[in-house]
């Protein structure tokens, strides 16, 4: 049947149930809309879990009520026999590890989870941040970069077993990035990846409350939303089929990471290979913190449990701990990079989710006001609240994590380059040692500081042996696969 424009039991119907959990007030310029405005607000009070709204707003109080709650007596630190140093570690456990992560992506047992929801507005670009060019010689965006590594792994993973796997990429959005995401991978003939093997979905949003527990209305027609944060990926992935698919598929372990980190070692097969004999249901990588103020979140144990306590949450005198060797006691920092067994994943989506721990930030959040004009106020008038991807430690039977070295696996883009740090500047100088350091590794040499090697030729230094060995190069360096051969 043809659904009827809202009629006056539409309204009835809406605001009884809304009446049911205090959020009323939504319909209060009900008269004044045109249907269409009618429709929009309907849709988004249907998208709201009433039943669900007050539990969130009950809980999210509770959890600003314990911000500001330091953690040192509950505090221990990760013990050494559940975090692998890349840097303490014989190369040949590593290359065990390493193949035993790509005998799993040969196996098409491997995804990636990629949290691509943010804009680039920061620095200035109104696009997905993953669309932003950080000003290499090739012009390479962070997706396309991202892309060409997932390529190059299903390759060397070919190599080693004369298999031809893929890894299927998955790419969490936000309402506003998903449509011009798409746009990009098409125009781009998704990079050379399959498009079968390429999926994205949208994160979901949590309205915004004021301090009373009322919903705010964002237009006279509109709710007031805002995503959910990046642990809104285990719902997400749930109602948007993604975990459904994992099983058709038979994928094991996925590698979740941000966009933004243009060092990411995509679906990497040594952290793969690793989590895969721990038996982990998850882990995370994660780097020394530079120091003890380093404004990083760090993994660590709190009443037994794994979790990252943020920089805040500890007292300075907890933070500058070291240990007799004389590095930090809780040094661990956390960069957003994870492994999640699929098995653990299908738990989180139907048990854990519903408990995972909600952080709120009190912000300036437009309203509308009585006499129906939208405003922005000049200081925070309510709560937005969000998940966060590590929320999820705490229920794993089995955590790992692996430390990594910072210069080899992590450089954010966050800020413009007027901040000097976590912008593009640094990215792209963060790449151009680390490129450089791989070809010196394999017996070149490079004059000057300008290096890219595009991910065709190498995905993390391997091979380069014979296209560089004994050869000097001159700034601005730039390996890419046409020139094999004639060096």
């Amino acid at each position: 049947a043809i659904k009827s424009s809202p009629t006056m039991t539409d309204h009835q119907t809406l605001h009884t149930r809304l009446a049911q959990v205090g959020q009323e007030h939504l319909l209060k310029f009900w008269p004044e809309l045109t249907s269409d405005e009618r429709s929009a607000l309907e849709r988004d009070i249907n998208e709201l879990n009433l039943n669900e709204i007050k539990m969130y707003f009950d809980r999210a109080t509770i959890s600003m009520n314990e911000n500001g709650i330091k953690l040192d007596d509950r505090l221990q630190p990760i013990p050494d026999d559940q975090i692998l140093s890349i840097t303490r570690t014989s190369e040949d456990k590593l290359n065990s590890y390493r193949e035993e992560g790509l005998q799993q992506i040969s196996n098409g047992r491997v995804a990636v989870l990629l949290m691509a929801g943010g804009q680039g507005t920061r620095l200035g670009f109104d696009q997905p941040k993953g669309m932003y060019d950080v000003g290499l010689q090739s012009r390479k965006t962070l997706f396309r970069i991202q892309a060409e590594r997932i390529l190059k792994l299903a390759q060397l993973a070919e190599e080693l077993t004369g298999k031809r796997g893929h890894i299927v990429w998955y790419i969490m959005t936000s309402e506003h990035t998903k449509q011009p995401t798409l746009a990009y991978f098409e125009a781009n003939n998704f990079f050379g990846l399959q498009e079968e093997n390429v999926l994205l979905f949208e994160q979901g949003s949590l309205p915004c409350f004021d301090y009373d527990g009322r919903i705010i209305l964002d237009e006279k027609h509109r709710v007031s939303r805002s995503p959910d944060g990046n642990g809104g990926i285990y719902r997400a992935m749930q109602v948007s089929g993604i975990l459904d698919d994992m099983q058709q598929r038979g994928i094991r372990y996925l590698h979740a990471h941000s966009v933004d980190n243009i060092l990411i070692k995509v679906a990497d097969p040594v952290f793969i290979g690793f989590c895969v004999q721990e038996q982990a249901d998850c882990a995370a990588k994660v780097v020394e913190k530079s120091s003890p103020n380093e404004a990083v979140g760090v993994v660590a144990i709190v009443d037994g449990k794994y979790q990252v306590v943020e920089y805040s949450e500890i007292s300075a005198k907890t933070a500058e701990m070291r240990n007799s060797n004389g590095r930090l006691t809780f040094s661990a920092g956390n960069i957003c990079n994870h492994f999640f067994s699929a098995d653990f994943l299908q738990k989180i989506g139907s048990t854990y989710e519903r408990e995972l721990k909600l952080h709120v930030a009190k912000k300036k959040i437009p309203f509308v006001d009585n006499a129906g004009k939208r405003l922005t106020p000049d200081k925070p008038n309510g709560i937005k609240i969000e998940k966060f991807v590590f929320d999820v430690f705490e229920f794993a039977e089995k955590f790992v994590a692996m430390e990594v070295p910072r210069d080899e696996e992590f450089s954010a883009l966050k800020n413009a380059d007027a901040a000097g740090k976590d912008c593009p500047s640094t990215a792209r100088a963060d790449l151009h040692r680390l490129h450089r350091k791989y070809i010196e590794n394999a017996g070149g040499m490079v004059h000057g500081d300008v290096c890219e090697i595009a991910p065709s030729v190498s995905y993390a230094g391997e091979n380069l042996g014979p296209l560089v060995e004994g050869k000097s190069f001159s700034s601005p360096v730039y390996l890419r696969d046409s020139m094999q051969g004639h060096l």
